[in-house]
């Protein structure tokens, strides 16, 4: 086996090498100088501001591929979304479906919009969908809901912190008014407190109605917080709005037992002949595969088992206005198969972390409203359906995708679409 001369790797790698006279320090030394490059300093979107940042744009790219006409007409909704407003940029969005989901809260077909430039997604999907609802529809359910911030206080010693929060659990229906006070939708239903040695960590969790609520329970806790350093009989010595205990926009085991977001459980049984009918293989090869990936999973160090929940998640959550870097968090569950004694196969996805909402953030501009309007999804009282539709559509992929890899199509698939 030939063998790598590591130091010589290493020599050549980082040696200065001359380049038109510079050296490897000239490279990578500070430059200092006002940058050609700079733009408005104004966020907002008016005439005047996107006149002058594209003043500098055009000279690199044509101005009407990403300011468009209907960009220009719907420009003033983009302002509480986006800061520094250049246009929009359009994604192919294609539908899946139809997928029956026989849910708590969703009742009903759905043609789901997934915007991706990955091909073979939106087929495979559309393929899950398709077998789910010939088997009579995914039964779905809304376990848990509950959005967090985790303000963090730190004291000189152990005994003073738990002075603090001797303090604490004497506050909570003033904190409640307080965080309440902040919002029209959300409610403060539990605070959770955690004591690492002289920190202390509040665990503020918050129903959010139909919003995806991370903005909202940020301005709420941070009334409470300020509360807290301003009437607190024990003085802490550092606070932090956010100690990163509540796994935002990051995978975490924690949310498995628990809930950020929306916990959704969805199922389907389907029968040998369904399997072999859209899959191509069988309940049992099915069952063996989620076996040893299980296994695999454990050995990469894995948080959950499952195929590809970010690809449903990120289509769906960028088609419909959600907060693309939830995916983070919302890709984190548990995949199970089974074969049932009469043979079919019994297919189970529990998703922990969906961060979803039918109102607020990107959900009423133009498009987005236009996808969610698709599954008739749009506007109030429809955030739990859409965590519902949203784990059914996780289910379809998972069938999809390894039903592809048992019945070797996964590669052909791609080579003929990707293609």
């Amino acid at each position: 086996m030939p063998k790598l001369n590591f130091s010589r790797h290493v020599t050549s790698l980082f040696s200065p090498q001359p380049s038109n006279g510079s050296t490897l320090e000239q490279k990578l030394n500070p430059s200092f100088g006002r940058s050609p490059l700079r733009l408005t300093p104004s966020p907002y979107i008016s005439d005047k501001s996107l006149t002058k940042r594209w003043s500098k744009l055009a000279t690199l790219t044509d101005q009407a591929l990403l300011l468009d006409e209907m960009t220009l007409e719907h420009a003033e909704l983009y302002n509480k979304n986006i800061e520094h407003f250049i246009g929009t940029v359009k994604l192919p969005v294609g539908i899946a479906g139809p997928l029956r989901v026989n849910g708590l809260h969703a009742n009903d077909d759905y043609l789901v919009p997934l915007a991706t430039t990955e091909a073979a997604l939106v087929a495979s999907y559309n393929r899950g969908a398709q077998l789910i609802t010939e088997a009579g529809g995914a039964s779905a359910m809304l376990l848990n809901e509950g959005v967090s911030r985790t303000p963090v206080f730190i004291f000189n010693s152990l005994l003073e912190a738990g002075q603090f929060v001797a303090w604490v659990v004497t506050q909570y229906d003033h904190f409640k008014h307080i965080a309440e006070s902040t919002t029209a939708h959300g409610k403060l239903h539990d605070i959770n407190v955690n004591l690492e040695g002289n920190h202390v960590y509040l665990v503020f969790e918050y129903h959010t109605g139909d919003a995806s609520g991370q903005n909202m329970v940020t301005i709420a806790t941070n009334e409470v917080y300020h509360f807290i350093l301003s009437q607190s009989p024990i003085e802490p010595k550092e606070a932090f709005l956010d100690g990163n205990l509540s796994g935002d926009k990051k995978p975490n085991a924690h949310t498995l037992r628990h809930v950020r977001g929306k916990k959704v459980a969805a199922e389907v049984k389907l029968s040998k002949q369904l399997v072999e009918k859209y899959l191509h293989t069988t309940p049992e090869k099915m069952m063996r595969f989620g076996q040893v990936t299980t296994t695999g999973a454990a050995l990469s160090g894995g948080i959950g088992v499952n195929a590809h929940y970010a690809n449903a998640l990120a289509a769906l959550y960028i088609a419909c206005g959600q907060d693309a870097a939830c995916v983070a968090e919302s890709a984190v569950g548990i995949t199970r198969m089974e074969v049932s004694e009469d043979g079919s196969l019994y297919a189970s996805v529990t998703l922990p972390n969906l961060m979803v909402g039918t109102v607020g953030g990107g959900t009423g501009l133009p498009t987005q409203k236009a996808c969610l309007e698709i599954m008739k999804l749009s506007g109030s009282g429809k955030a739990k359906a859409l965590a519902e539709v949203a784990a059914a559509l996780c289910l379809a992929g998972e069938l999809s995708i390894v039903g592809a890899f048992c019945a070797d199509h996964f590669s052909r698939a791609h080579q003929k679409l990707a293609r």
